[in-house]
């Protein structure tokens, strides 16, 4: 048996039961390229070398139909979290978007290593960060 090395992480997913207040803000006002949309399920964002998807949880909580893809049935209740890597110069224009668009920053925070990390929140009430990687030391 050979050995299997995760390299990063390809997709990861939010909830949302508004996928049109969830669309509005993550390509309106976080100008992610939409990848696609498939009607109240899913909104698809790429980002960076990954990719964000929204899911209305009541809908993917419901066997998929016959002749679509064989994904097992998933979803969450309430809010989750995502953080994006964003450059240090970059931060700062970030949160100055987001006031601009009526969105409050919950935190300003500089971490002990020097990087720095703001907070805020989708439509849905989940929990957004941008940050430095260096947070991670990376």
């Amino acid at each position: 048996m050979g050995n299997a090395t995760i390299e990063s992480v390809l997709e990861t997913a939010l909830y949302a039961d508004d996928l049109d207040a969830a669309e509005a803000f993550y390509g309106g006002i976080l100008g992610l390229q939409k990848i696609s949309r498939g009607g109240n399920r899913h909104v698809f964002y790429r980002c960076g070398p990954g990719v964000l998807l929204i899911f209305n949880g009541q809908e993917t909580i419901k066997p998929h139909e016959p002749g679509a893809l064989p994904v097992p049935p998933h979803g969450t209740k309430g809010q989750g979290h995502v953080c994006f890597r964003i450059d240090n110069d970059e931060i700062e224009a970030m949160a100055e978007r987001l006031k601009a668009a009526g969105v409050d920053i919950e935190a300003d925070f500089h971490w002990p290593n020097g990087g720095r990390s703001i907070y805020f929140r989708d439509p849905a009430g989940n929990s957004l960060e941008c940050a430095e990687p260096r947070i991670w030391g990376l």
